[in-house]
């Protein structure tokens, strides 16, 4: 389940923090369509952190109702308190998830043996495995290779969700990662332009960002570089590079939602992501609300998807 593209969407939610169930719904059975080997569920992208416990739930009963089994569902339960973050792991076990996605969030700087504790007592309250969310730059906590060894002993702590360093860097790092962690560990790495690269050095997953609109190029990027094929990686990476400039000016997760509001959501947009017309139709398409990201309402939501149908029948973007 660690292993592949997992493709993390977006969590499309009106101002008051409910979720669109809808258009949740479209957007996951577009990953299946695409055929991503995992759905990350309620990840960053997914503003897990705005999110009440009953409209998680939501969000996870949906996406299993829609999927019933045939794609992996690893849900994101990051919480600031170890009791609610148990309720969080409980509740996505319940409603039918395959894994979960665990981040020390915390308001107070946390030590190692504080993290240390916080994922036994978590680990403790699923069955379920569980993979570390090594995000520093949102909780401010970096998981060291001596801290991860650590955590490993944890019976059902299974894989990592790592930043990926910088191409020249990324195979020592899963070098130095192997030789700390059990064999079936799964090193995986977030990032979207910095990922590629960590599976051609050897990465087992890629948790990715634009895969969770766009599946089907990053699908085939991913195999390109799973199958160690460095002239395919650079020529299809090539062509989201227009898109990576965005994602490092103003956040993946902000042209995520940007995209989504917009309508456009077919590759076809990268082809004109230099223009500055495209640009401003990504910040056009904008929206914050206190609480979290949101989406225009239900018609927005189908709208959406009958736009992202037509838009790729009439310009599809081709790797």
């Amino acid at each position: 389940m660690f292993h592949g593209l997992s493709a993390f969407p977006i969590t499309p939610a009106d101002e008051r923090g409910r979720v669109d169930t809808d258009a949740l719904s479209a957007l996951v059975q577009r990953l299946e369509r695409g055929g991503v080997d995992s759905v990350g569920l309620l990840g960053s992208t997914g503003t897990y952190a705005y999110l009440s416990r009953a409209e998680r739930r939501r969000a996870v009963e949906a996406a299993v109702r829609c999927l019933e089994g045939r794609t992996p569902i690893i849900v994101g339960v990051g919480g600031l308190r170890t009791d609610e973050t148990q309720d969080f792991a409980r509740d996505a076990e319940a409603a039918g998830a395959n894994g979960v996605l665990l981040a020390p969030v915390s308001y107070t700087p946390l030590t190692n043996d504080e993290v240390f504790q916080h994922f036994v007592a978590v680990a403790e309250a699923t069955h379920l495995p569980v993979c570390i969310y090594n995000n520093p730059s949102t909780t401010h906590f970096t998981f060291s290779p001596d801290l991860l060894e650590r955590m490993a002993s944890i019976s059902n702590v299974v894989a990592v969700k790592n930043p990926a360093p910088a191409p020249s860097e990324v195979a020592s790092e899963i070098s130095l990662l192997r030789s700390k962690l059990p064999s079936d560990f799964a090193i995986g790495y977030s990032g979207d332009w910095n990922s590629p690269a960590a599976l051609l050095a050897g990465a087992d997953a890629w948790y990715s960002v634009v895969g969770g609109l766009l599946p089907e190029p990053t699908l085939k990027l991913t195999r390109a570089a799973q199958a160690r094929d460095e002239a395919e990686v650079a020529r299809i990476n090539g062509r989201f590079g227009p898109l990576w400039d965005l994602f490092k000016e103003l956040s993946s997760l902000r042209v995520m939602y940007a995209a989504a509001n917009a309508r456009r959501v077919s590759l076809a947009l990268l082809g004109e992501a230099r223009e500055r017309g495209a640009r401003q139709l990504l910040l056009s398409g904008l929206r914050f609300a206190r609480g979290g990201f949101r989406r225009g309402g239900r018609r927005n939501a189908r709208q959406h998807e009958a736009d992202h149908n037509s838009s790729h029948r009439a310009a599809p973007f081709s790797v």
